[in-house]
């Protein structure tokens, strides 16, 4: 199975979004690792207020079976992170399928 990983950033101030990174991963365990590892990249960049419940995230393992099981099971999943001035959207969805 494949699944498509993608990030994007969405400036609050702006009308075009910025695209971070894309994957196509061959397994659902391989897309959430792409996940977390470009979840970890982003929240490198952000201030400590607003990385603090993406850190959570990061560290939750039962969240991370969660999305491994929406994964296999054909669904969609999709992670939204915000500072002040921009929304991160991560989202991984099985190819074939509408993001």
């Amino acid at each position: 199975m494949t699944v498509r990983c993608r990030a994007t950033a969405y400036p609050l101030s702006e009308v075009r979004s910025i695209p971070l990174g894309s994957h196509d991963a061959m397994s659902p365990c391989l897309a959430l690792r792409w996940l977390r590892e470009r979840t970890q990249h982003i929240t490198d960049q952000l201030d400590a207020a607003y990385a603090q419940p993406v850190l959570h995230w990061l560290t939750d393992d039962a969240e991370h079976e969660r999305a491994l099981a929406y994964l296999t099971s054909g669904t969609g999943d999709q992670l939204t992170l915000y500072d002040e001035s921009t929304r991160y959207v991560l989202l991984a969805y099985p190819a074939g399928a509408t993001p």
